[in-house]
């Protein structure tokens, strides 16, 4: 029985493994400089627009690909976002500045921000 239990904690402690390490402040504003959607045409929309404040540290911006910035705004709703966004909210001036986006290229910016494309 004994060794049948160290067989199953060995098992489990396993599998938990280590975590991955934190990215650095620096590593996270190369990866938001460095960001761009899949999509060419997102990836316009978003070098003319988003990345301007999204991808620069100390605009005042969250950072694009920065999932620990975005999770509490994640959390209050695609919808609110995309009302942010397009209203303006705090800093952001309304519509981000892209002045050609439709509010589904907002939802797809915002997914793609915030780490959450589908």
């Amino acid at each position: 029985m004994r060794a049948g239990f160290v067989l199953v904690l060995a098992l489990a402690l396993g599998a938990c493994g280590p975590k991955s390490p934190a990215l650095t402040p620096e590593q996270i504003a190369a990866r938001a400089a460095a960001a761009a959607p899949a999509d060419a045409r997102l990836a316009g929309l978003y070098a003319g627009a988003c990345r301007n404040c999204h991808g620069q540290p100390g605009a005042g911006a969250p950072l694009a690909l920065d999932q620990a910035a975005w999770d509490g705004r994640w959390a209050k709703g695609e919808q609110t976002l995309l009302d942010h966004t397009i209203s303006g909210f705090n800093g952001m001036p309304a519509g981000g500045q892209c002045f050609s986006c439709s509010a589904d290229d907002y939802r797809a910016l915002i997914r793609f921000m915030a780490g959450r494309e589908e």
